[in-house]
């Protein structure tokens, strides 16, 4: 097989998935065998490019010529692998939760469910292996207009409402987007992805650069900074494998995803820093981290409480950017597949919590572990990991950061990471003690509670496994890609 097609595979399997399940739709099984087959194929297809891309390679194919340096095009790279890695492992893992999920709660129209499911991952790995702008923004598009059936898929008055606000949020953010790639490809003549960035030559004013990043924040709405957030937390209304494909799977991280790429492959490192767009971005996460880890501690809706959580989590992404340093940059990359494994465990949890307890809340969640150790060990353990502590990879990327913060001689963002810990032990543990130790005040309250099914529990205890196996192995394969996507970054790597 050509080596440039693999990437082109790796957005037809899901896209002939999709076809594939519409076509089965009335057969269950058939369907969701359709679902695992296309995911499982998926992650074979990703890793097939990851010894050429741990070489220094990259793969590309052009799509569709459009305009000089602005085809529609696939390349991949190391910082496009590691998104693309997340994407499609967490597609395998979410596909084998929805099932249990969705048949569990026996949800209606698990079909456009799961056909929604296969175009959005599409999409996502779109994202993750675009060449240049313009295939960014197309399947950013394509993304945000595909989730929504998702987002508002129970079809009450509330989850419409969310829906309204999710596309008012996300298609403003494409506007935002599409007039930045406008004006990046007036200035360059391209929108093509370069190792250092390209607008450094463009011979534009300070403002003007200083503008169009201003509008790139917007466009990556998703990557919800405050104020720009609340439709993460109205999202929740959504199905459990909605939230975490959300949080941990595409939307969010694409978001954050797009901020890294354009920092490092539009502007560089250097015009960052000459520009000052890194305190500008320090501002923000800082802001975000500090105020989102607040909102979590007064939540009791579990869900919504790990909504506030992935706020705060993906600005340490922009902090680490914003610190334009290498143990800095380094900590950003890795924290996106980091926080997502864990993540993805802890929105598995709460769905597990729902089926198996029928409680969203967590002053409703006394001593439910008695009869749900499965998953109330593995919800400590991920909540552990996302606050930093050992065993898991979470300590990893905060390490990172905690550095890059001393190389860069901004000792006030190591105290934001410092408060932030601290808070994040504040809003989690709490859940721990509920769970776990707290009685109910009723002895018949635990009656009607049962484990999960185990299709659910299985993905739950891979994921969190996942996340220590990280913990002790960080170079295999995440930080060894971060190396290279650093140099990329710097100006460093192939041209």
């Amino acid at each position: 097989m050509i080596p440039g097609i693999l990437p082109l595979l790796a957005i037809t399997i899901p896209l002939a998935a999709a076809a594939l399940i519409i076509a089965t739709g009335r057969h269950m099984n058939l369907r969701d065998s359709v679902t695992l087959g296309a995911a499982a194929s998926m992650v074979v297809v990703v890793l097939a490019m990851l010894p050429e891309i741990l070489a220094g390679g990259r793969i590309g194919i052009t799509l569709v010529p459009l305009l000089p340096g602005g085809d529609l095009a696939l390349r991949v790279d190391a910082l496009g692998m590691i998104f693309g890695l997340v994407a499609s492992v967490l597609w395998l893992l979410n596909s084998l939760y929805s099932i249990g999920y969705m048949r569990a709660l026996k949800e209606h129209d698990q079909t456009r469910f799961y056909f929604c499911f296969a175009i959005a991952i599409a999409a996502a790995i779109g994202i993750a292996f675009s060449a240049n702008l313009v295939t960014l923004y197309v399947f950013y598009e394509v993304l945000t207009l595909i989730t929504y059936p998702l987002v508002v898929h129970v079809g009450t008055p509330e989850a419409m409402q969310a829906g309204r606000k999710y596309l008012a949020y996300l298609l403003g953010g494409g506007i935002c987007l599409l007039a930045a790639t406008i004006l990046t490809y007036t200035l360059t003549g391209t929108t093509e992805f370069i190792p250092g960035g390209f607008l450094a030559g463009a011979g534009a004013a300070a403002l003007s650069l200083q503008v169009i990043f201003l509008l790139y924040l917007g466009g990556f709405v998703k990557a919800a900074w405050m104020p720009f957030h609340a439709w993460l937390p109205a999202a929740m209304v959504a199905p459990t494998p909605v939230s975490a494909f959300l949080h941990a799977v595409a939307v969010v991280t694409a978001g954050v995803f797009g901020v890294v790429r354009v920092a490092g492959w539009v502007y560089g490192v250097d015009l960052m820093a000459d520009l000052g767009l890194g305190v500008l971005l320090a501002v923000i996460a800082s802001f975000t981290i500090i105020t989102a880890s607040l909102f979590a501690l007064a939540q009791d809706n579990l869900k919504r409480r790990l909504a506030y959580s992935t706020v705060a989590q993906l600005s340490y992404i922009l902090l680490g950017v914003s610190m334009l340093s290498t143990a800095g940059l380094t900590g950003a990359v890795i924290h996106i597949p980091f926080h997502a494994f864990q993540k993805i465990a802890l929105f598995f949890c709460a769905g597990a919590v729902i089926v198996g307890a029928g409680r969203e809340n967590i002053s409703d969640m006394k001593g439910i572990g008695r009869k749900m150790p499965v998953t109330a060990v593995m919800c400590a353990a991920a909540a552990a990991g996302i606050c930093g502590l050992p065993p898991f990879c979470g300590l990893v990327s905060k390490v990172y950061l905690s550095i890059g913060a001393v190389q860069a001689g901004e000792l006030a963002l190591l105290g934001v990471i410092i408060v932030s810990a601290v808070l994040n032990v504040a809003y989690f543990f709490p859940i721990i003690h509920t769970m776990i130790i707290a009685r109910p005040s009723d002895d018949r309250a635990l009656d009607t509670v049962t484990e999960a099914p185990l299709i659910m529990l299985v993905p739950i205890i891979l994921a969190v496994t996942a996340s220590v196996a990280f913990f002790f192995f960080p170079a295999v394969p995440f930080l060894d890609l971060a190396e290279i996507a650093i140099a990329d970054m710097s100006g460093a790597g192939l041209p």
